[in-house]
């Protein structure tokens, strides 16, 4: 079978596979998903091998360590994969929901009711819990899902994707429902993007390349998920305390995800009495400083910034710092080198805090919190397939909800357009 064939007849059964799961009841796909979640920890050993393989072939390649590491399936990571799991199934099932009920002057009710989108293709680089994290979210709203993992990932996602369509047949929700491309070779991922007879929606999860690559190339509507150049923003009015709190769980928390903190801006006002305490605390932890002349003017561990350092995902143990002259700044330097992640300031001001909600567009903005809150599970979503760039259709974590769409419903007693 060639390498079209297999893609074509994957998207064939996914289509079937995604009529049959529009009509399953909550208790059904429930079902399913703690069966997933049992089957996973009975198989666990078998799939840490796999992914063990991964990772080494990974870091044999050249591959870099903050992405090897998300490779990793460690416990942390297995404990909130399967924890995810299991939220998931307690959430309620969107699909069927009636929203925005009205009775037009002649008696029609019109209303609006939540449908599947049908087949989502997703393709994504590197973390195998994606592959769980998004079957389910699928699954449970209605939907059958295509996955096509890096090639990095190979082995973990065919080893967790396997117990997922094991699960299927030992719950009636059909198997086609989780299809996975099983080769490594990239030309998968262009037949993938031509199949709009039958998949509806391409959701690409990775680095610029390969989000820019699946944009230009996609015959099928697409919901980038793109890099996180996520913002602190520490206002003339910031308590001291706080902004190192806040500064420090947001890089150093977790580095190599798309919610960290990679630049910190600080207001003019604020800079010789916070940058000190803020940078030494980041720097004490092993955090390299790129900051801008003003910056290393006041911290002289931090080293000049270059100005390719403003719009980059680090994913590592690096950070830009700027000074700037207020809030006008702060939110024209994220306009400008942001990517529509995440957006946090530090204040004691409430005129700024709402300024900042209102003004800052990006998918999840903040006060006073860290930037790990831009995150599914936190924020009540229970799994998430990853965190919307693109402003149509869904936007920041995407959950259940955000797999659906809504249809008008019509309800009449014989009423006619006259």
């Amino acid at each position: 079978m060639s390498l079209e064939t297999l893609v074509q007849d994957l998207a064939t059964k996914a289509k079937a596979a995604s009529e049959s799961c529009a009509e399953l009841d909550s208790a059904q796909k429930d079902a399913w998903i703690l069966r997933a979640a049992d089957r996973l920890e009975a198989a666990r050993d078998r799939i840490r091998q796999a992914n063990d393989l991964d990772m080494r072939e990974a870091a044999e390649k050249g591959i870099d360590a903050p992405l090897v590491k998300r490779l990793e399936l460690s416990d942390g990571k297995w404990r909130d994969m399967i924890a995810g799991l299991r939220e998931v199934a307690k959430l309620p099932d969107p699909v069927g929901r009636i929203e925005d009920s009205s009775v037009r002057p002649n008696g029609l009710r019109v209303g609006r009711m939540r449908i599947p989108l049908g087949v989502i293709g997703i393709i994504y680089e590197s973390r195998p819990n994606v592959t769980v994290d998004a079957a389910s979210l699928c699954v449970k709203s209605g939907n059958a899902v295509i996955l096509r993992g890096g090639s990095e990932a190979l082995r973990s996602n065919l080893a967790l994707a396997e117990e997922l369509r094991a699960a299927a047949r030992e719950t009636d929700v059909p198997e086609d429902a989780v299809g996975i491309v099983p080769v490594a070779d990239r030309e998968a991922i262009d037949h993938l993007l031509r199949q709009d007879r039958c998949v509806d929606l391409i959701i690409p999860r990775g680095g610029p390349g390969l989000i820019r690559k699946v944009a230009e190339d996609s015959l099928i509507p697409v919901i980038k998920h793109d890099a996180g150049v996520c913002h602190v923003f520490l206002d003339a009015s910031a308590d001291p305390e706080m902004a190192t709190r806040i500064a420090i769980d947001s890089k150093l928390r977790q580095m190599a995800v798309c919610n960290g903190l990679e630049t910190l801006l600080v207001h003019r006002d604020a800079a010789p009495a916070l940058l000190p305490r803020v940078l030494k605390a980041l720097h004490e932890e092993g955090v390299e400083l790129r900051g801008d002349e003003s910056t290393c003017e006041i911290f002289g561990d931090a080293v000049p910034a270059q100005d390719t350092d403003w719009g980059e995902e680090y994913l590592a143990p690096i950070l830009a710092v700027r000074v700037v002259d207020g809030l006008d700044a702060a939110i024209e330097h994220i306009r400008r080198f942001g990517s529509d992640h995440t957006e946090v300031i530090v204040t004691a001001s409430y005129a700024s805090a709402e300024e900042w909600l209102r003004r800052v567009n990006s998918s999840c903005v903040g006060v006073n919190c860290s930037t790990a809150f831009s995150d599914g599970y936190r924020l009540g979503l229970g799994a998430e397939i990853g965190i919307s760039t693109s402003k149509l259709h869904a936007y920041g974590p995407m959950g259940l909800e955000g797999l659906t769409t809504l249809k008008f419903v019509l309800r009449g007693d014989g009423q006619l357009r006259e």
